[in-house]
């Protein structure tokens, strides 16, 4: 097979699929996927599995067992790194191991390590090609891009909602909205996030798992928060995020200044609970961020409700929309909106999607993108 741009493509989506065998596994650290290529087909493929574990080149050269033949060519999704970690540098592993050229994805998001391994890699004389289908081996790392340049959690909203942004009828109605096919593919976003947030009135109302279920796999169950601010949930302490499996994988997120008894008697069930300030005002969901920093937890999936959503939103705290649309119409003013409160006058005052994306699940349209609040 020749050199070229559509062949080194081929060979990198053959890499993004292997990067992806280890997906939400990988955290903090990002998924990369490596595979060597002699001869116009793949000898050997390495993935980063988890994080402290061999990086993607080093487990792709190790799974090869020999050295390269002077055609082969090592893809990678991610550009090697070229620091001592908890591993070597890779930009060292392919130098010594001699290979003569490198095709490379996305470039190192880190502004301190962005271009390194290129120029590192050049000056040892090998052929480096870089950016094939970049944009598309950067939207694998979503979570791992935002945190390593921001060094705050990556807050994504995900809604399920008719064409005219209802979320549930006037009756609180919600199952379903969206039809298998986009349910499941939530399921796969639940499995890349290390944690998922909801609002009492959804866990009252819905009695939802949290959890991640995905053909062929175990249950995943991630972080789980459920923020409750007036402690509504004290009197639904049957709901299964505090009664099942990962009972312990729960943290209820609510104010300070909270009725105490209310708050005892959560506490003597047994549940974790994240005591917030409210004052001054906004502090409340910024030291939310704050104890996901400590706790590493570099992304969080939030589900609603709207009033969870809502809140976030008016402070300008989500960083990316989930937004999955059944072709259904409830035109109904009563019915629950996915979002609410704004006070929004002209067309300029819209918050919009940066680099948005389409995909059809069944009948459902998911859009998807990074939110663009405009300037106050």
């Amino acid at each position: 097979m020749p050199l070229d741009s559509d062949t080194d493509e081929h060979f990198m989506r053959h890499a993004m699929a292997v990067a992806t065998r280890a997906w939400g596994d990988t955290h903090p650290n990002p998924m990369v996927g490596a595979i060597i290529v002699e001869q116009g087909r793949v000898v050997a493929e390495g993935w980063h599995q988890r994080a402290g574990g061999p990086h993607a080149e080093v487990a792709a050269i190790k799974a090869q067992g020999h050295r390269p033949r002077y055609d082969a060519t090592i893809y990678v999704t991610l550009e090697p790194c070229c620091t001592q970690g908890r591993t070597g540098p890779c930009t060292d592993a392919i130098i010594e191991r001699g290979f003569r050229r490198v095709v490379i994805g996305a470039i190192d998001p880190n502004p301190a390590h962005a271009g390194r391994g290129v120029a590192l890699l050049r000056e040892a004389g090998l052929e480096v090609v870089h950016g094939v289908l970049a944009e598309q081996c950067a939207d694998i790392n979503l979570i791992f891009n935002h945190w390593i340049v921001n060094q705050a959690p990556f807050l994504a909203a995900k809604v399920a909602m008719t064409l005219d942004g209802k979320i549930a009828t006037r009756a609180g109605h919600s199952r379903w909205v969206t039809g298998e096919e986009a349910r499941a593919d939530v399921m796969r976003w639940r499995r890349l996030f290390p944690a998922i947030a909801v609002g009492a009135g959804t866990v009252i109302a819905d009695d939802p798992a949290l959890t991640a279920r995905l053909p062929d796999a175990e249950i995943y169950c991630p972080t789980r928060f459920v923020f409750d601010r007036r402690l509504l949930l004290a009197d639904h302490l049957d709901r299964q995020v505090f009664n099942d499996n990962w009972r312990h994988r729960t943290i209820l997120v609510t104010e300070t200044e909270s009725n105490q008894s209310r708050l005892h008697r959560i506490k003597d069930h047994g549940v974790t609970i994240w005591e917030l300030p409210t004052d001054p005002p906004n502090i409340f969901y910024k030291v939310f961020q704050k104890k996901c920093i400590n706790q590493a937890l570099t992304g969080v999936l939030i589900e609603g409700g709207c009033g969870l959503l809502s809140d976030m939103l008016s402070e300008c705290l989500l960083d990316y929309l989930l937004s999955y649309r059944a072709p259904k119409l409830l035109a109904d003013d009563d019915a629950l909106p996915a979002f609410r409160g704004l006070n929004t006058s002209e067309m300029a005052e819209a918050i919009t999607l940066e680099d948005p994306q389409h995909a059809l699940f069944g009948q459902d349209v998911l859009t998807r993108g990074y939110l663009n609040y405009p300037e106050a």
